[in-house]
């Protein structure tokens, strides 16, 4: 048993992480965003747990990170500001949040001696690809406010491994999807649109293509990223090695709910000319080399599963599908 600290536990993929450490026999540490409610997030719907100790706080305050970080042997840093038309809003939160965030852990890990620390990156730092695969040389283009801010938080990251040792490797996920994930991502947002009834669904541009992870899968190549030695100083894409454009996501969706919702193009929701990024497929290789990692859900078994989550009507009911949300 070790003692892990999750950031942004109280998140997507950061609660369903939380879940699959406690599983596996870990103390937990999870960071979740203050507020005056005193609401954990996602954090609410898992079961109180001996091994769970949930933290209220800010990963912009240094000192109360450097708190956290105490006792604690592995980092998994997933805390960011990651909604893409929100970085055209506020584009100085995601600097102050994804950036100076990254440094307050990284100072904090290394003050304390942390033996691991994973920090999340994103295949949005790549931008539309120049070729396929992506594999982890490719270059890296800032093409929102937001994949600006993580290439930034990336590079600092990496400056601590190259600078003072600290055992850093920074994991690059690509689309990941599952449930409890934001309305403000593609596929929650068909999903919810069409189970509250509507027949007419809004999005953005459907040629864009993605490579999907379902979320345990996310998680699975977080751990086994953190398991091997190997991975240290490294950046590694977590990933399907497949691809798949918005419209036939939407097609099959509509396939497996049984349904025949039409698409309608939402300008709202299209991002600047210059900033959609038109193509992600991930080149996989080097986690499956560097660690035993391979992907256990294929797209449709992940859509089945992510469908009948959001179609209980508790689940559902947590979502305004009649708001765009950014």
């Amino acid at each position: 048993m070790t003692r892990i600290l999750v950031t942004g536990a109280d998140g997507f993929i950061g609660s369903h992480l939380v879940e699959m450490l406690l599983e596996q026999g870990h103390e937990v540490r999870a960071l979740s965003q203050y507020n005056s409610f005193n609401y954990w997030g996602w954090l609410e719907d898992i079961p109180k747990h001996k091994s769970l100790e949930i933290v209220s706080g800010d990963i912009r305050d240094p000192f109360q990170m450097d708190e956290v970080c105490q006792g604690i042997d592995t980092v998994f840093h997933l805390a960011a500001l990651i909604a893409i038309p929100y970085s055209y809003v506020a584009p100085q939160s995601y600097i102050e949040t994804n950036v100076q965030g990254t440094v307050n852990i990284c100072k904090a890990a290394l003050r304390h001696k942390v033996k691991r620390l994973i920090h999340t990156s994103t295949s949005e730092v790549y931008g539309t690809a120049q070729y396929v695969p992506i594999d982890e040389k490719h270059p890296l283009q800032p093409q929102s406010p937001y994949s600006a801010s993580k290439i930034s938080a990336d590079a600092m990251a990496q400056s601590f491994y190259n600078s003072f040792n600290l055992p850093l490797t920074i994991a690059r996920p690509f689309n990941t999807f599952g449930p409890r994930q934001s309305a403000r991502a593609v596929i929650p947002t068909i999903i919810t649109q069409i189970a509250s009834g509507k027949k007419e669904i809004k999005i953005g541009d459907v040629t864009p293509t993605r490579d999907f992870n379902f979320v345990k899968d996310t998680c699975r190549g977080f751990l086994a990223i953190a398991n091997s030695a190997k991975t240290i100083g490294e950046v590694i894409n977590i990933g399907s090695n497949t691809e798949i454009s918005i419209r036939d996501t939407f097609n099959l969706i509509n396939e497996i709910m049984g349904t025949k919702s039409k698409l309608h193009t939402d300008e709202a929701r299209i991002r600047p000319e210059k900033s959609e990024v038109k193509r992600l497929w991930c080149d996989n290789s080097k986690i499956q080399t560097l660690t035993n990692f391979k992907s256990t859900y294929s797209f449709k078994a992940g859509l089945e599963e992510t469908i009948k989550w959001f179609s209980e009507a508790k689940n559902l009911s947590k979502y305004k599908t009649e708001i765009y949300n950014l």
